[in-house]
């Protein structure tokens, strides 16, 4: 099991449970690869309907997934596109949802991000208010998904908390000159002398790129102080993660955020 931060599942299917200060209405999930009928390279609980797995293996793992951390509604399982659109899910749901991360006021609305190396990053406000989550790739950061989730939650981010979860880990995570460069340059002025510092210089003349350290930053420039998580790497255990870097056609995990009470009308 992933080590520091995390409180491992008693039963199949396996997962996670986020280690953050947070009220106690607000509920997270991270899913692990344990637990599901999924066969493959989707062992075991993949849930993502887009990598060619059989779907009724993945309505299967998902309908395990909702008993299991006893969600109160069908997660909004997002179309996730490396954008940065946020879905805002106090409004009645459509049948397709297009979007990189997803906020609720509403309790009973299950906000989840599905991820094989890129950072899921569940935020939430410290009143236990709103909830959000975010698909926080070198793509979505670039794009300044994490500042336009910050944003639809509509309070102080002074009062907001974050756990970034597992992806990639520097080691593994090679990039080009390119995406060094957009990444430094979506930093701003201000940002880029620390994002440099997230990418170091390999022997292959390309770069291992931190992409916790800077989701971090990110979070920090927008005024968040409280930032947890970012302690696991998917590429380096295939015990427990899918890794699209290190495997290629794989599974994905959730990440699962909301806020505890009767849902409201109209829920999913």
């Amino acid at each position: 099991m992933p080590g520091s931060g995390a409180s491992p599942a008693a039963a199949a299917p396996s997962g996670l449970v986020p280690d953050w200060p947070v009220p106690e209405n607000v509920r997270t999930a991270f899913t692990l690869r344990g637990g599901g009928v999924s066969v493959g390279p989707y062992a075991a609980l993949n849930v993502g309907t887009h990598v060619e797995d059989a779907p009724p293996a993945v309505a299967e793992n998902r309908r395990r997934i909702a008993a299991r951390f006893d969600l109160p509604t069908e997660p909004a399982w997002l179309t996730q596109v490396h954008g940065a659109e946020v879905l805002r899910l106090d409004a009645q749901l459509q049948a397709n949802l297009t979007a990189d991360a997803v906020v609720t006021r509403r309790p009973g609305r299950v906000c989840v991000i599905q991820v094989a190396d890129c950072l899921p990053v569940l935020l939430a406000a410290g009143d236990g208010s709103v909830v959000g989550a975010a698909h926080a790739g070198w793509r979505g950061l670039a794009a300044g998904v994490l500042e336009a989730t910050v944003a639809a939650m509509d309070v102080p981010p002074g009062q907001l908390r974050a756990w970034i979860g597992p992806g990639i880990g520097p080691a593994h995570f090679e990039v080009g000159a390119e995406v060094r460069e957009r990444l430094v340059g979506a930093a701003g002025p201000a940002g880029a002398a620390k994002a440099e510092a997230a990418f170091i210089a390999n022997a292959r003349g390309r770069w291992q790129c931190d992409l916790v350290a800077l989701a971090r930053q990110r979070l920090a420039a927008c005024g968040l102080s409280a930032i947890h998580g970012g302690r696991w790497c998917t590429f380096s255990d295939a015990e427990n993660f899918f890794s699209f870097r290190r495997d290629g056609r794989t599974g994905r995990m959730a990440a699962l955020i909301w806020l505890a009470g009767t849902p409201t009308n109209g829920g999913r």
